[in-house]
């Protein structure tokens, strides 16, 4: 990059397609399940399936899309991806029994998929090198406030018993985002012959980047650690009796994510990695650990202050670091390998975990999770920590 100017017409379109996928993404998440038991006579189980395969299209576009960016280019890719979920968008106007909506829900975590890996690879590019973890951790604000607004909305319509309403607004949302995608101008990575060369075939190398496998594989712990507040928080605060309080934990979590995360982007940048990523894994195992000891509303916010704290900063400087290890015409890759391995501990996370519940309960859960939280800084330093320095003077020497 020739400047450091950060607030460009092209991060801004880009971050703004990167909020609309994630808004159709929540609308549809908290509001799939009722309709599929109101509408379709979905038992619990098969609506809990036609929420998480959404997931399961996700992660199979990811693993493609990541191989392919840099050669089908990444421009084309996000049109690519924004077409297909604008079109299985529609297909939800389709839906007749759950068997057609299993399809639909696949199809359009597929779209996201591959839109989501060429909008955060897009980005890595845009970003001033020298900026790159306050830039993404603004970019990831984008998801942020995707998350605190679009459930809120989706639950709000769900009330009115429309569903159509719901899908109206997803349709405009997703023709919005592509129709925004014709004035991203994005930068692509010309492949030398060897490059195309190596990435061709079937070979592991060719999904998976490698040098951003060690942080990614912090990301399923931590991705794990976090399933744990997305599947049973509510059963949680139930048992406790704190489910006023509850009702605003994840308002905390996102007011407090959004607040932080331009600061520690900057600390990443100014200070290094370690600066950030040390306290990160302390204060989310401390807002675990206060959770499971919540007796009041006060401690169950302040709980999810410290996990919105941890949590967040984890996610973006998580990335900053995949992106920052990885050569650069294999961002794409970095990328997608990253949110693989993240996604997947946030899968199958519930279900282990679940079965822990009947054994630990919810207060032995969430210490469990505070103590894999904690390990989580040594293994940091085992992966990366101790080579922070190493790689940062490779990528100025790069440069």
């Amino acid at each position: 990059m020739n400047n450091s100017n950060l607030w460009t017409k092209d991060f801004l379109i880009d971050s703004g397609i990167n909020f609309l996928i994630f808004y159709v993404f929540f609308l549809l998440m908290v509001t799939i399940a009722p309709y599929a038991a109101d509408n379709l006579q979905a038992s619990t189980s098969e609506a809990g399936l036609a929420s998480g395969i959404f997931v399961v299209g996700a992660l199979a576009a990811r693993i493609f899309a990541g191989r392919s960016i840099e050669q089908v280019g990444r421009k084309r890719l996000l049109y690519i991806g924004l077409f297909s979920f604008f079109v299985s968008t529609l297909l939800y106007f389709a839906v007749s029994n759950l068997t057609v909506l299993f399809v639909v829900r696949f199809l359009h975590g597929v779209g996201f998929g591959i839109t989501s890996t060429a909008t955060s690879t897009i980005v890595t590019n845009i970003i001033p090198l020298e900026r790159r973890g306050e830039g993404i951790s603004y970019y990831m604000m984008s998801t942020t406030l995707a998350s605190a607004t679009g459930p809120f909305l989706g639950m709000l319509l769900n009330q009115q018993g429309n569903f159509n309403i719901i899908l109206g607004l997803c349709v405009a949302l997703t023709g919005v985002s592509f129709f925004a995608a014709f004035f991203l101008k994005v930068a692509e990575v010309e492949l030398s012959k060897e490059q195309r060369t190596a990435m061709q075939g079937f070979a592991l190398s060719n999904f998976f980047e490698f040098k951003a496998i060690p942080i990614s594989l912090i990301g399923i712990l931590i991705g794990f650690s976090y399933s744990s507040i997305l599947s049973f928080l509510t059963s949680y605060i139930k048992e406790i009796n704190l489910v006023y309080a509850g009702s605003f934990f994840y308002v905390v979590f996102s007011a407090v994510t959004l607040i932080s995360r331009p600061i520690t982007g900057r600390w990443f940048d100014q200070k290094g990695e370690n600066f950030v990523m040390y306290p990160v894994f302390l204060v989310f195992a401390t807002g675990l650990l206060i959770l499971s000891q919540a007796q009041q509303g006060v401690s169950l916010l302040v709980a999810g202050a410290f996990i919105g704290l941890g949590y967040g900063t984890f996610l973006s400087c998580a990335q900053a670091i995949a992106v920052k290890v990885s050569p650069s015409h294999r961002m794409g890759l970095a990328n997608s390998t990253y949110y693989i391995l993240l996604d997947t501990g946030i899968g199958i996370g519930p279900f282990l975990l679940g079965l822990l519940i009947p054994v630990m309960g919810f207060r032995g859960l969430y210490v469990g999770m505070a103590v894999v939280a904690f390990v989580c800084s040594f293994l940091y330093y085992y992966l990366h920590g101790k080579k922070a320095a190493e790689y940062t003077e490779q990528l100025v020497a790069e440069s």
